[in-house]
């Protein structure tokens, strides 16, 4: 006799959960479900983003899922099939060749799968008991990709000991920036720590500084979008003389620009100052042979951000901090009893806590880890291939339409353009159009004093005929706020 009869309350419960030996059974009708749900609300949609803005949207979600907490449940199967496809009807699809506004990639189903099998073992990487193959693997792959960045990185000077790179598993750039700047705080030889970034820095560089209690950012102006190394010299030449952070930038938001990594390590040094590189989105650069050496300079940093669910077609979230030396994430060390109690690890047993500021912490990294091997580094190199040679076709097409203006030839996948002859209140208004009208998803950004359309290239699947509709759809987009018909 089972120790719960069925009838019982704990045995209605264990009759719902996801794991264990039985948990493979009772999910296996319930992904029909949702996949069924995800389908229908696809097609419900039928574009990459729901017509009838921001009202409308809140509208039907509100009446699907009404009353979200009814007295007496509706079953799985119910809530699944409604809120699955109210969710999908309203969202926006980066699998849509027209969804292109944002650093938001089409993730890979082998990802997705994997990231369903984190989701029902459901460890937690804030103890080696409660994550014993997650704390491995983790390990495992992070040495993976801090090679990927530090390459070359051998024996320390003194002794015997391999300093090895490292990089920790983070919820994206700004978690991954907010440590940099930590870590550089706490390795500080005269605090406080003076950030120096350009204008074309992410916007979480000033909001760490803030968080760590440290200095306003110094900001070097950025007027062709990339930090200028001789005005990144006489800034830091006119700094006091205390402890020093130059960030710089491997693809920004706004334009995908790259600094010049190489002249900003060579001035960094001259001066004393350490180097972080947030690499966000052009970390994954590195995984294509012929786009990699875009980022010759890197393993000048001390540290480096990138994101594997910008540029590496991950779900959310799959962000990384590498370093090239895993001493240098000593000041993250932290101790808890029931957690990392000294005699455990000195018995053995991984001490994770000090991986990091996070305590409860899902295994992101088995999603990543599948798809490193389900592709390997060539497959994720041709798929980066792809989506820079999409940009440049798309800087093609917008040259030869005599009504569209190119901001400059993209450095990875991002571009810019806008209507030759619009004002900058015309521009916003065309895009806010497409996005109520549910045509399209471009982003907006500001570069040399204008307003400008931006198109994040991001799904490999996109074609030419694609790109041209896209180009159609904003010039013949009325230069008014638009209606909500399609």
């Amino acid at each position: 006799m089972p120790p719960h009869p069925a009838g019982s309350p704990s045995g209605s419960l264990a009759a719902g959960l996801a794991g264990g030996t039985q948990g493979p059974g009772r999910l296996r009708p319930l992904l029909g479900t949702v996949l069924t749900a995800l389908a229908d609300g696809a097609t419900a949609r039928g574009g990459p983003l729901p017509a009838g803005g921001p009202e409308a949207v809140a509208r039907r979600v509100r009446e699907a899922c009404t009353p979200v907490l009814p007295d007496t449940g509706t079953g799985a199967e119910e809530a699944l099939r409604t809120l699955v496809r109210a969710l999908a009807e309203g969202a926006a699809d980066p699998a849509d060749p027209r969804c292109t506004a944002h650093l938001q990639c089409p993730p890979l189903a082998a990802a997705v799968a994997a990231d369903l099998a984190a989701g029902v073992l459901n460890p937690s990487l804030d103890s080696w008991d409660q994550a014993p193959s997650a704390t491995a693997l983790e390990a495992e792959t992070t040495a993976v990709l801090a090679a990927l960045v530090y390459p070359h990185q051998g024996p320390g000077s003194q002794g015997p000991v391999h300093h090895a790179p490292d990089a920790l598993i983070t919820t994206g750039g700004t978690e991954s920036n907010q440590l940099a700047l930590l870590l550089a705080r706490e390795h500080a030889a005269h605090p406080p720590l003076q950030v120096v970034c350009g204008a074309n820095a992410h916007h979480s560089i000033h909001r760490a500084a803030w968080l760590l209690g440290l200095p306003e950012p110094v900001t070097v102006d950025t007027p062709a979008g990339i930090v200028d190394p001789g005005e990144l010299a006489r800034t830091l030449e006119h700094l006091p003389r205390r402890s020093t952070l130059v960030v710089a930038t491997a693809g920004t938001t706004d334009t995908g620009a790259i600094d010049p990594l190489p002249q900003i390590g060579r001035i960094a040094e001259a001066y004393g100052a350490a180097l972080h590189i947030d690499a966000a989105y052009g970390g994954p650069l590195l995984f294509s042979d012929r786009e990699a050496p875009k980022l010759d300079g890197l393993t000048a940093a001390a540290s480096v951000t990138l994101d594997l669910h910008k540029l590496g077609w991950q779900p959310v979230a799959a962000g990384l901090l590498a370093v090239p030396d895993t001493a240098a994430l000593r000041p993250l060390d932290h101790r808890a009893d029931y957690l990392n109690a000294a005699d455990d690890t000195e018995a053995g047993m991984p001490d994770v806590l000090g991986r990091s500021l996070r305590t409860s912490r899902r295994p992101d990294v088995l999603k990543i880890a599948v798809t490193l091997r389900a592709l390997g580094r060539d497959g994720i190199g041709r798929l980066v291939d792809t989506v820079c040679d999409q940009a440049h076709t798309f800087a093609d097409l917008i040259e030869q339409e005599p009504g569209l203006t190119l901001h400059r030839r993209p450095a990875i996948s991002t571009v810019l353009f806008r209507p030759a002859d619009a004002t900058d209140h015309q521009v916003a208004a065309i895009r806010r159009t497409l996005l109520d009208q549910g045509r399209a998803v471009l982003g907006r950004a500001r570069a040399d004093g204008r307003l400008w359309l931006k198109a994040t290239l991001l799904n490999p699947a996109t074609r030419p005929e694609d790109l041209q509709q896209l180009l159609d759809l904003i010039t013949s987009a009325p230069r008014t706020e638009g209606t909500t018909d399609r």
